[in-house]
């Protein structure tokens, strides 16, 4: 998740030049066609990062089962929802059924508080307290009415990542290669790409934009429909990468329908109550898939409401999994119904800043991404922000080129079809993988064959380096042979043939004296003979690892 920057087409030049320079003097001159850079794993994500650690997580929910003292219960809420991370004097009621939530209504008054929402699908109400003991006294006489209660967490969109510069991995940026990046071959026709789906985008407010179109519509929940200033930014930047069809700032489903939400406020906040409205109304407005490119630190019964709604409805919702660098996912991308992701560089490196976790579902570019901004601008866009509605764009893809599926079916081919990163299989750094769209829409071609140099991973438990060789054809792999180059130390391997989609890692034993200086590891896959490789890149890699930091 990421705030866009805006940039006129000077600026924009001058940003892609700054970015070449940046390349150039943060990389070593190219041993192979894939040029060497830093492919080290972000250290072990610290719970106790700056970010988290300087105030602690604000409490969320009443117990009204153990509280049955209304002087106790009023001291508790006016702690509960006093917290700076949430909404000041705001709760949220929840109700076990239909009478309860009636009759509550029609009490509201003299309870000690103002309605200033609803959602009545969940049985849930926004309220503003006047009065802490008497709303107490009530909470307490009609516990068995109550659901829950809670306060109002803010959700918000989360601070920029750091810039290139900063960044000790050293990115490589995506610009306006977005689209070859996900493995989609120059000169492939994507006009139709999305048709027939509509993709709710809840975040600050898309602004009309050639690359949308009337292809973008609105749904007012309260907070108007586009935004301006940082929230409209961020609302348009994501929607373009979702849907976007202008040349210069290509999105990924350009036929799609995009319905944006606004949730995010004047003060660039959202909070829970607001993002369970947003997604209740784009499921009831028949969206397919809904993106939150927005997080918070802790959930609420709400939430899980929220997401239960969508999904008993076959709605997908794919969110930002965070910018803290930790390895924590934000919320509701920590949901494991929700389709949670993390991002990566063009090279399909895990960018630092991304959050990791055992729920991570999917990586996808959030490196500087040339993408729709105001006025109309474009904007170089980074951050999980980015990469949430590259994920929900090719969800939207698949959905319009294979008919009769569902959203589910349709994240389930792009976990099958996806970049091993990291470790071989599924690991909490990179989920199930890379998203790699040419290879989903290629699934079902069994004359294509793709083998892959898939990552370069140090293991810090056992101290080696592995060399993963995944197999991204729809039949198994011929066996083949990969060359070695460690610090000039050249040794082949026989690699067997590999299942459709699998990985098979190749370890390289360290010594004392080799991990003690700087490594340069270069590998290459040989074709198998008489095969013809369909992304014969993907069959050489270089890296530099530097094991002292």
């Amino acid at each position: 998740m990421s705030r866009p920057r805006s940039y006129t087409r000077s600026a924009i030049v001058g940003g892609l030049l700054l970015l070449a320079g940046l390349f150039l003097l943060t990389h070593r001159p190219p041993a192979a066609p894939e040029p060497p850079a830093s492919t080290n794993n972000p250290p072990p994500p610290r719970l106790d990062s700056p970010s988290t650690a300087t105030s602690p997580l604000p409490p969320v929910e009443a117990d009204l089962v153990s509280i049955n003292s209304t002087a106790a219960l009023s001291g508790k809420l006016t702690s509960l929802l006093t917290h700076p991370g949430v909404r000041a004097h705001e709760a949220i009621l929840l109700f076990k059924d239909l009478d309860g939530f009636q009759r509550f209504l029609d009490r509201a008054a003299p309870a000690g508080v103002i309605i200033t929402g609803r959602i009545d699908p969940l049985l849930a109400l926004r309220v503003r307290i006047r009065a802490y003991d008497t709303f107490a006294a009530e909470l307490v006489a009609r516990a068995a009415d109550f659901g829950g209660v809670s306060a109002n967490p803010f959700i918000d969109i989360p601070p920029t990542p750091p810039s290139a510069e900063r960044i000790a991995s050293r990115p490589v940026a995506v610009v306006d290669q977005l689209l070859a990046t996900l493995g989609v071959a120059v000169g492939t026709d994507t006009r139709t790409w999305g048709r027939g789906v509509t993709i709710a985008i809840l975040d600050g407010g898309a602004a009309p934009d050639p690359t949308l179109g009337a292809r973008l519509r609105y749904l007012d929940i309260g907070l108007g429909y586009a935004g301006t200033g940082e929230a409209g930014h961020h609302g348009t930047a994501v929607a373009a990468l979702a849907a976007g069809s202008a040349p210069d700032a290509p999105g990924v489903a350009p036929a799609a329908s995009v319905l944006s939400i606004r949730v995010i406020d004047t003060e660039n906040k959202s909070d829970v109550f607001t993002v369970s409205q947003g997604i209740v109304a784009a499921v009831d407005a028949d969206a397919q898939l809904i993106n939150l490119s927005l997080g918070g630190r802790v959930t609420t019964e709400l939430i899980n409401r929220a997401i239960t709604y969508a999904t008993t409805h076959g709605v997908v919702i794919v969110a930002a999994a965070g910018n803290d660098g930790i390895n924590r996912l934000a919320w509701p991308a920590a949901d494991p119904r929700v389709i949670s992701v993390g991002s990566t560089d063009a090279t399909g490196r895990q960018a630092t800043f991304s959050n990791s976790g055992p729920q991570l579902h999917l990586m996808a570019p959030g490196v500087g991404i040339l993408t729709g901004g105001l006025n109309p601008q474009r904007a170089l866009f980074s951050g999980t922000s980015a990469s949430a509605p590259v994920i929900a764009g090719a969800i939207a893809v698949i959905l319009s080129q294979t008919p009769g599926l569902t959203a589910t079916q349709a994240v389930e081919i792009l976990q099958t079809h996806a970049d091993d990163g990291g470790a071989a299989g599924d690991d909490p750094h990179y989920g199930h993988g890379t998203l790699n769209l040419g290879w989903a829409l290629a699934r079902d071609d069994y004359t294509r064959t793709d083998t892959a140099i898939s990552s370069h991973h140090y293991n810090p438990e056992t101290g080696a380096l592995e060399v993963v060789v995944q197999n991204r054809s729809a039949r198994a792999s011929a066996a083949q042979v990969l060359t070695v180059n460690l610090n000039a130390r050249v040794t082949t391997y026989a690699i067997p043939a590999i299942a459709p989609g699998l990985s098979t890692a190749v370890v390289l034993t360290l010594d004392a004296t080799t991990a003690a200086a700087p490594i340069e590891l270069w590998t290459q896959l040989e074709p198998t003979q008489g095969v013809s490789d369909a992304v014969p890149a993907n069959n050489t890699r270089a890296s530099l690892f530097d094991l002292r930091r």
